[in-house]
């Protein structure tokens, strides 16, 4: 609305809205509200027979983060920390906040760095890893992965060129490696 010499026009009171338009200021009224029930203190009314509940049994170390005091009554034990991996998630929980990046970066890092130790170890088993077929690139080829990405808009039609490097990169790099430690062993020989 342009601004005019005119006095602006006032706004409709509660009882000339509630009026006009069914079902206006609705919640206005704590008592009218569904949410009050929760948004009132009342112990006897949850069910629950105990101030704190039950504590899990802790068996060995757990990370807890920084700004709390104890762990909370249940956590998860699936995936015990362990190797190199765990000692840098042992770090992100022991020095950073979870308020801090570095905190989030390390566990990240802990996370790629427990990936590439189940590649190695994959190659130790009888069905190592496969990275054309667990990497996708078969798919693309498959179910039309090019005619996907373009002329729809797309967000990840910018970074895909990157995608290559990210997921084969790391294979290629370990293939010269091998590449590099076989031709040294054969020269000695």
């Amino acid at each position: 609305m342009p601004y005019t010499a005119e006095r602006p026009v006032a706004r409709e009171s509660s009882v000339a809205l509630r009026a006009r338009i069914p079902g206006w200021g609705v919640d206005l009224d704590p008592a009218d509200r569904p949410s009050v029930p929760r948004e009132r203190f009342d112990p006897a009314g949850t069910g629950a027979r105990w101030r704190f509940p039950e504590r899990q049994e802790v068996q060995g170390p757990r990370e807890r983060s920084i700004e709390h005091a104890q762990l909370p009554p249940v956590f998860g034990t699936a995936v015990p920390l362990r190797g190199l991996s765990g000692a840098i998630r042992r770090l992100a929980y022991r020095r950073f906040s979870e308020a801090r990046a570095v905190h989030w970066l390390l566990l990240i890092l802990g996370d790629r760095v427990d990936a590439l130790g189940s590649h190695v170890r994959s190659f130790a088993t009888l069905r190592p890893d496969n990275p054309i077929t667990q990497t996708g690139v078969l798919s693309e080829v498959r179910r039309r992965g090019f005619s996907s990405r373009f002329g729809r808009g797309r967000a990840d039609v910018r970074h895909q060129w990157m995608d290559p490097l990210i997921v084969a990169g790391p294979w290629v790099l370990a293939a010269a490696v091998v590449a590099v430690v076989v031709r040294g062993v054969a020269r000695r020989r």
